[in-house]
């Protein structure tokens, strides 16, 4: 990108822009003649992708801020206009927006409620900061036609983002999110409306108490054993931290309402959007919960909770075996194995209680563990497979509902990998809140049968094999990155590998065309001659590639001991480690 193009758009960015602290960063970067810096915010538009923008904060046009955050909800109004003619002409369309704890979290709510009043769109704002499932929750209980949160997840401080949602309160998938981007892209012109005029005349209204009770009740409603949960609260002990985001005020009211006695991390129990105690405010980085680990031990902790900022993933850790070789400590338990656990308790639970449906059926992504899927058939549970995001999730879920494909058909579970889980219909995105209820009722349930988390844990690993899985994301930031990923993938479309960590690729499913009945993706999976799968895809909210892989070891069947299945599988992962490092550089 040449220095003339760059003072273009730089020039007409700050002609748009009207927040002052934005424009400045980008006169200061024109005065300073910093063309590397000002290449970086101005070499492409932040893409309004298929889950919303994301991105670093800043001027330009590269970068989160009120200008961008503006044009999208133009581009969004202007979609739903289109989309529901008759309910614009009446005046009927409305919204709901929510938002987190991360700077400018507020203001871009804020003006994305202005400009949808603008559009006669009603909008129902928070007051303050909420979980992002509680947003999903409000669009489907005041019936609203779109919904935004104002949020980016478990990134970094300097991110900030913007979720889109349709009227199921489900993040918007195809056609929908296409049509989306087609209007964000032709956004010129904005309509903006004051916002307290708009407050005044009714576009405008403030929610908080009356959600946030119904919420609640919603997620206690939704516990298998009440009575269990009351009579043994008193023997438990809960360390929980929100990780200076939206959590606390459900998860210590509904766990406080149950009886539980809930100790919060002190440090991070406020809404922070510096992050000041943990680099990545992400459950699934041990580091990211360090503190609440520690307090826990403190406390002498049966369970140690943590919710992301915006409080839709949640990780746990529990006391390690104290007969092994770490007494006193605690077992981080991942994604994959939280869900193990939470399915296994949802179907034991059903099925004691003589409630499980017809047809019950549980959804999960391509790249999650495939010990779900025999832990769910162990049931006579269908296990159905997804696109990664919780938004395919929620679409099979709609599939399940009167006139789609598969009614008659019944929902009962969602997870994927990156610790997300949904136990119930009345929220169409992953929530840690009603996770954090239910981890509470099954960690009582099998203290009442003299077994811990673990314990279960590998009971299950006996009678199913024992998974394990691995993760590796590699960054590709700046312009070259995108065409860097797109290599990657294309090398591995034109040349597959012949064997990964040693083991021959029995099969190939490229997923970029759509197959198997799943729509089109940017996913690579390659399945190994012994079970194993490894899969590859860039990332569709961050600048980096991601690869997983799951890997089976038979533990009853094959008459090997636990400890020996593990090690066969950390040997394989070790293995196919070595040959994705080998590919992307590292």
């Amino acid at each position: 990108m040449n220095q003339e193009t760059i003072v273009k758009e730089a020039r007409d960015y700050l002609a748009r822009e009207k927040d002052q602290a934005f424009r400045g960063e980008v006169e200061k970067l024109l005065l300073a003649k910093d063309w590397k810096e000002l290449e970086d915010r101005f070499y492409r538009k932040l893409e309004f992708g298929t889950g919303g923008l994301r991105g670093i904060m800043g001027g330009g046009y590269n970068r989160i801020n009120s200008l961008v955050v503006k044009s999208a909800t133009q581009g969004l109004a202007s979609y739903i206009v289109k989309t529901f003619p008759e309910k614009a002409q009446a005046g009927e369309l409305s919204a709901a927006i929510a938002y987190d704890s991360r700077h400018y979290s507020d203001v871009f709510a804020r003006a994305a409620a202005a400009i949808f009043a603008a559009n006669g769109i009603k909008t129902w704002l928070f007051s303050a900061m909420r979980p992002t499932p509680e947003l999903s929750f409000t669009i489907r209980r005041l019936h609203c036609d779109t919904g935004i949160v104002v949020t980016a997840s478990h990134n970094p401080p300097e991110y900030n983002g913007y979720k889109a949602y349709w009227n199921d309160g489900s993040q918007v998938i195809p056609p929908h999110d296409e049509g989306i981007i087609r209007e964000v892209d032709a956004v010129r012109d904005i309509r903006e409306m004051d916002f307290d005029q708009a407050a005044a005349r009714g576009l405008i209204v403030l929610i908080d108490r009356e959600m946030d009770e119904a919420f609640q009740a919603m997620i206690k409603s939704r516990l298998y054993r009440p009575g269990l949960v009351k009579a043994k609260a008193g023997e438990a002990v809960i360390v929980y931290t929100p990780l200076h985001g939206t959590g606390a005020l459900h998860v210590e009211k509904v766990l406080g309402d149950l009886g539980l006695a809930v100790t919060t991390v002190p440090e991070q129990r406020e809404g922070n959007g510096d992050f000041p105690t943990v680099a990545f405010p992400n459950p699934e980085e041990a580091a990211a919960l360090e503190m609440a680990v520690q307090l826990g031990k403190e406390k002498k902790a049966d369970v140690v909770m943590a919710t992301d900022p915006d409080a839709d993933r949640f990780g746990i850790a529990v006391p390690s075996d104290p007969k092994g070789p770490s007494p006193g400590e605690f077992t981080l338990v991942t994604g994959n194995q939280m869900g193990v656990l939470l399915a296994d308790y949802i179907f034991l639970s059903l099925g004691e209680m003589g409630k499980m449906p017809e047809k019950p059926v549980m959804v999960n992504t391509v790249v999650t563990t495939g010990m779900q899927r025999r832990v769910a058939e162990s049931y006579g549970v269908e296990c159905i497979e997804c696109l990664t995001g919780f938004k395919w999730i929620a679409a099979v879920m709609r599939r399940c509902e009167p006139g789609g494909d598969l009614a008659g058909k019944t929902f009962v579970f969602g997870t994927e990998e990156s610790y997300g889980y949904l136990v119930e219909n009345e929220v169409r995105d992953k929530d840690g809140v009603s996770a954090a209820a239910l981890t509470a009722e099954m960690t009582l349930y099998w203290r009442s049968r003299g077994k811990s988390l673990l314990e279960r844990l590998d009971e299950l690993y006996v009678e199913n094999g024992y998974w394990q899985e691995l993760g590796i994301s590699k960054y590709f930031q700046g312009p070259e990155g995108p065409s860097i990923m797109k290599g990657i993938m294309d090398g591995y479309r034109k040349d597959p590998p012949g064997t990964l960590g040693g083991v021959a690729v029995a099969r190939v499913r490229d997923l970029v065309g759509g197959a198997d009945g799943l729509p089109p993706s940017d996913v690579l999976q390659f399945f190994l001659e012994d079970g194993t799968v490894v899969s590859a895809r860039p990332s569709g909210t961050e600048p980096k590639i991601k690869f997983y892989a799951t890997c089976r070891a038979e533990v009853k069947g094959a008459k090997r001991s636990l400890g020996e299945a593990r090690a066969e599988a950390a040997r394989k992962l070790d293995a196919i480690k070595k040959d994705i490092r080998h590919v992307i550089g590292d």
